[in-house]
């Protein structure tokens, strides 16, 4: 959990921040100033994740990427310079995110994820992977379990995004309005219209939420009582998710909108696989979520963005209640869903 400075805040950041502190409070940005924040992968998505959490204050963000910058990059990735396609991603982005606040350390990690120890992970408040497979985010997840290190992940394919949070026991405060109960609430005989008119109260309340790993979100058993009943009010883009990191960890690629016709083949054979091992009806998916999952959208990127940036803010604030554990964002329906899965 990342803790209170003592230190208060300078003139610069007073300044800089006056809205934020306005907004959610003086100790929510000293917490923000202190999170040191990993995100691996720097596609649009994670462009957007990086240019909200730098703005928002935090003290540190580490990017890393082993990838090189392309030309398809172009359509949704806006911190790297269309001049330095073929360089590495993360370096190409380091000079328009550290522009966005010089109060904020924004450095480049160009090695591979799989080459970095468990130790590496430790060294943050909070890991956000993106464009990882199965296995990379199950192992990145435990060992920020281990580390007790907040866990984000998620993607955006063409106009579907999702992201999974596993924030372990996280505590927060929340704030509700409450009318105060007394005598002269209860009317003392007197009628309603010359009662006094009271005001709504702030009450802050601590509240704990618990998580689950990736693991238990992505292996959960849907012959069971529980899900047989939650399965028809489960939105569908929890297995769209499913088949789409299937359809990468078995490629090594996302679905390419230059092969579309042989990739629609292979993400149908992969939806009729998964469903049968999940015990899910074939029909829980419709097909034609998959004309929808093509290359990234830059809107969609900019929505995901936001949202998983705001959860992180709120996970290190720790000021109001975070989505526990999984948010979709259905590209057929146009609307983002919360979903508790594994719990």
């Amino acid at each position: 959990m990342v803790g209170v400075s003592s230190a208060e805040l300078t003139e610069d950041e007073a300044e800089l921040y006056d809205r934020q502190i306005r907004l959610w409070g003086l100790e929510a940005q000293k917490r923000l100033r202190n999170a040191r924040i990993l995100v691996i992968g720097c596609q649009g998505f994670g462009a957007e994740i990086c240019k909200n959490i730098i703005l928002a204050g935090v003290k540190s963000v580490v990017i890393l990427d082993s990838g090189s910058l392309t030309e398809e990059d172009g359509c949704s990735q806006f911190l790297a310079p269309r001049d330095q396609i073929g360089k590495n991603r993360a370096v190409a982005s380091l000079k328009r995110a550290q522009q966005l606040n010089s109060m904020v350390t924004v450095s480049a990690d160009t090695d591979n994820v799989d080459d970095k120890p468990d130790s590496y992970f430790a060294e943050f408040d909070i890991v956000c992977a993106t464009e990882c497979t199965t296995q990379q985010l199950i192992r990145i997840n435990q060992i920020c379990r281990e580390k007790l290190v907040k866990f984000f992940c998620g993607d955006v394919f063409g106009l579907f995004g999702f992201m999974f949070a596993d924030l372990q026991i996280h505590e927060f405060v929340e704030e509700t309005k409450c009318y105060p109960v007394g005598e002269s609430v209860k009317g003392g005989g007197e009628p309603a219209n010359k009662r006094p008119k009271l005001e709504p109260v702030t009450v802050s309340t601590k509240n704990t939420l618990t998580y689950v790993p990736l693991q238990d979100a992505l292996q959960v058993d849907w012959n069971c009582e529980e899900y047989i009943k939650r399965l028809p009010k489960i939105d569908s883009s929890y297995f769209l998710m499913k088949v789409l990191q299937r359809f990468r960890d078995l490629h090594g690629c996302d679905p390419n909108p230059i092969e579309r016709e042989r990739d629609l083949e292979r993400l149908e054979k992969l939806k009729e696989d998964e469903l049968k091992k999940l015990g899910v009806p074939l029909d829980k998916l419709p097909s034609s979520m998959f004309r929808s999952v093509f290359a990234e959208v830059s809107p969609v990127c900019a929505i995901m963005g936001g949202v998983v940036a705001q959860e992180i803010i709120r996970a290190v604030s720790q000021n109001e209640r975070t989505h526990n554990n999984m948010f979709f964002f259905n590209p057929e329906k146009m609307v983002g869903f919360v979903e508790c899965i594994g719990n």
